[in-house]
């Protein structure tokens, strides 16, 4: 028996989350950033091309910062940028955001959701069953050894 596939409203894929909670400018500076590391604002802007306003990207990057996204420091009358989170601890906050929000207990059951999603997982792919099987017992034993 296969799944029927529906798309949940508001329910996206982690790239989609990525592209929504930042705007395209916003993506592009973060991209550049985790590229080069820690940077001015000029630097930004050359790696995104001069066709951005310096003070744009100033805004932009102070946002960012704001946001929790970037630390800074202060070197003479300039900030350098650089990343407080990582690319990966980014899209897995996203994640983690996602499956909050479906295991919510609201109902006091997250057990259909669990079993939905193990009942996808072994459609798919019984190699990552297993996977998620192992990672299952990971976890156990590191809450045991806790």
């Amino acid at each position: 028996m296969g799944f029927l596939k529906f798309t949940l409203r508001g329910f996206k894929h982690p790239q989609e989350l990525f592209d929504d909670s930042l705007g395209k400018l916003e993506r592009e500076v973060m991209d550049a950033v985790w590229y080069l590391g820690e940077s001015s604002v000029r630097e930004v802007q050359r790696r995104l091309g001069e066709e951005n306003a310096y003070t744009t990207l100033m805004t932009t990057l102070d946002r960012l910062h704001k946001k929790g996204l970037l630390s800074r420091r202060k070197v003479g009358r300039a900030f350098l940028y650089q990343q407080a989170v990582s690319r990966r601890e980014l899209e897995s906050g996203m994640v983690a955001g996602v499956i909050d929000s479906l295991l919510g207990r609201r109902s006091g059951k997250v057990e259909p959701v669990l079993a939905c999603i193990v009942d996808a997982v072994s459609e798919r792919d019984h190699a990552l069953l297993d996977e998620l099987e192992r990672l299952v017992q990971e976890k156990k034993r590191e809450r045991e050894e806790r």
